[in-house]
């Protein structure tokens, strides 16, 4: 992504988007040609907005900037806090963090907890679609392989995602992308001590495996505010076979309403920039993605 000049049609979008989730709150309209901090507009008065669920000061959120004994460290590691962003440095203005992508209408947190990058993790799970014989299934047109993936449906806003979540302190992103996707998908939360541990082998065979690092870095998403932002790390892990997943049942915990294996194609409209992570995946397994013959990669 480069730095903060020019519009950035579409890596900027969610990000302008109103009602501010959860919340009635509307963002200062920000024109195409405006987003770029480089574009001096002296007139631009943001709505200031925090959510009470982040300024009633949960474990996972920051404090206002303005209380006398919070002093971020910022563009490093702070604690067990991560303030780096994987885009690289980030500019500070009046004490605050300034979101590298652009102007989004909005100043303060809004639902996010930390000022800044907000670290998450997307494990995107994958396996060839297959007959009851077991042989993979091509599509007509494309004559590609289908591949599918596990998707759940968030509770908040009805949208099918990717079963990813936020980092924990001093978390190994590894740990974060299996943790989240066994609380998603699998339940873990609720199941019993041996069940637990059953899952914990399988879980430890799928994510022991090659993956693939699929995208590292800014994620549009409509939470975003001009001080705070999601960042996250999407990982491919395939199984190439199906028998991994055979042995797990999917079941919807935690964030997710429902969970199931969905056939990637262009067609799917899925939460924040997981489409272009889902793309990005097919094009590099080689599945089927298009029933056009125009399948290039419009960036992110």
């Amino acid at each position: 992504m480069s730095g903060s000049n020019g519009a950035k049609e579409n890596s900027h979008k969610k990000a302008r988007t109103s009602p501010y989730p959860g919340s009635k709150v509307q963002r200062s309209q920000v024109p195409n040609e405006k987003v770029g901090w480089l574009v001096e507009w002296q007139d631009y008065n943001p709505v200031e907005y925090t959510a009470v669920s982040v300024l009633a000061g949960p474990r996972w959120a920051d404090p206002q900037i303005s209380e006398s004994n919070f002093s971020p460290k910022f563009n490093e590691k702070d604690g067990h806090v991560e303030r780096k962003s994987q885009n690289g440095r980030y500019e500070i203005e009046n004490g605050r963090p300034r979101n590298p992508a652009g102007r989004t209408g909005l100043v303060g947190r809004g639902l996010l907890g930390r000022w800044g990058p907000n670290h998450a993790a997307d494990p995107i799970i994958t396996r060839w679609k297959r007959d009851k014989s077991g042989n993979k299934i091509t599509h007509p047109i494309s004559g590609k392989n289908i591949l599918q993936f596990v998707a759940i449906k968030r509770k908040d806003c009805g949208e099918w995602a990717i079963p990813g979540g936020m980092v924990d302190p001093g978390e190994k992103i590894s740990a974060t992308l299996k943790r989240e996707f066994g609380e998603e998908a699998l339940n873990s939360l609720q199941k019993s001590s041996a069940e637990k541990k059953q899952l914990e082998e399988q879980l430890h065979k799928l994510f022991s495996q090659e993956h693939l690092v699929i995208y590292k870095g800014y994620v549009d998403d409509p939470r975003n505010t001009d001080n705070a932002w999601m960042e996250t790390e999407a990982v491919n892990y395939h199984d190439e076979t199906g028998e991994i997943m055979d042995n797990l049942s999917l079941e919807a915990g935690d964030d997710a309403g429902k969970v199931k294996w969905v056939d990637i194609s262009d067609k799917l409209k899925l939460y924040a920039s997981h489409a272009q992570f889902i793309k990005l995946v097919a094009e590099k397994r080689d599945a089927h993605w298009s029933e056009d013959s125009e399948t290039d990669c419009h960036g992110l």
